[in-house]
């Protein structure tokens, strides 16, 4: 069974996000990159599959800026076997939309054909959590979103998932598209001699031509703007005083 693993280049989540001073997008210079945390999640559960012997192969793929080979590399270094780049941008603050992401992973799926596609609910830099149900849609498949247990049985995926009231289970048949949610898994460390056998594993690039697929932006950002500075706190010294505080000021009870 093969598994195809999309990955984004995303801003590092212990890196503090700065706006630009135009407040035209995020100020991306000079700042420390990493992959998606839910898609670093996708790429140990698509591991374990292999480990388990349920995979036979995992394919990684990325799509946009040049840069985003480092993250294919991470992704090997894990234990993916091979990897895609679609260069699809040459601006690093270029964000490629999700409807164009999921029509380019349609044509690898149409090239590569995997039984299942695990990818992460959404990427930290938009928060969009589209894709995936964006490629779903196209492929006409089966899938699984919010992912915290996989278990693949015969040419089907059980898959728990959760939901607002708690956890639900549910069958879907392969081919598939999952996405995965944070507590699915606790994502490897890639080891020193995994990371230099990762530079010779196989990595293509392509471009959008390469699939017939238009990339350009549907969406225009007017404006950008940091969240509002949190108001300081007080102390209060009774329960009386901060009953009165939580009635009459805050207005909340």
């Amino acid at each position: 069974m093969k598994v195809l693993v999309p990955v984004k280049r995303v801003i590092d989540y212990n890196v503090k996000v700065r706006v630009k001073a135009d407040g035209s997008g995020v100020d991306l210079a000079n700042v420390k990159m990493s992959m998606n945390p839910f898609d670093e999640i996708a790429v140990e559960e698509s591991i374990r599959m292999k480990e388990a012997g349920v995979v036979s192969e995992i394919v990684a793929v990325s799509i946009g800026v040049k840069q985003a080979q480092e993250t294919l590399r991470t992704a090997l270094a894990m234990g993916a076997d091979r990897a895609i780049l679609i260069l699809a941008a040459d601006d690093v603050h270029t964000d490629i939309e999700p409807l164009a992401v999921a029509k380019l992973l349609k044509a690898v799926i149409d090239e590569e054909a995997p039984e299942i596609v695990i990818c992460g609910k959404q990427a930290i830099d938009n928060d969009m959590n589209a894709t995936g149900q964006m490629l779903a849609a196209l492929t006409g498949w089966a899938q699984a979103t919010f992912a915290s247990e996989i278990t693949v049985e015969e040419g089907h995926a059980r898959v728990t998932r959760e939901v607002d009231g708690g956890l639900q289970t549910i069958k879907v048949k392969l081919p598939a598209i999952i996405s995965v949610d944070l507590r699915l898994n606790e994502p490897r460390y890639a080891s020193l001699p995994n990371i230099m056998k990762a530079k010779k594993k196989p990595l293509d690039e392509k471009t959008p031509a390469d699939y017939g697929v238009d990339v350009s932006p549907r969406l225009t950002i007017m404006k950008t703007t940091e969240p509002p500075a949190r108001a300081a706190g007080i102390k209060v010294g009774s329960v009386d005083e901060l009953m009165s505080k939580l009635k009459d000021e805050a207005g909340v009870i």
